[in-house]
């Protein structure tokens, strides 16, 4: 698989925000550990739904099992909350 980079009109503000909301959901849940730490997963979050990307692309540009993304149903990177 090739890989290229992309540009992604974000903010460090945005990203931060949406960093901390990760890990305040990951204390509530009490999750031990992640693929990706949660700055990663906000890039990688915010990638996905600015960019619309398969998972399997972004999956492999962060270096990350595709298993370990998720549906959105289960416990991975995209599994929503309340």
């Amino acid at each position: 698989m090739l890989f290229y980079p992309a540009a992604l009109p974000l903010s460090t503000a945005t990203l931060n925000r949406v960093a901390r909301l990760i890990r305040a959901h990951r204390k509530t849940i009490g999750s031990r550990w992640r693929a990706l730490d949660s700055g990663a997963q906000a890039l990688f979050t915010l990638a996905y739904l600015r960019k619309g990307e398969a998972l399997r692309d972004l999956a492999a540009g962060f270096g990350i099992l595709i298993s370990l993304v998720g549906s959105g149903s289960g416990p991975g990177l995209m599994t929503r909350w309340p």
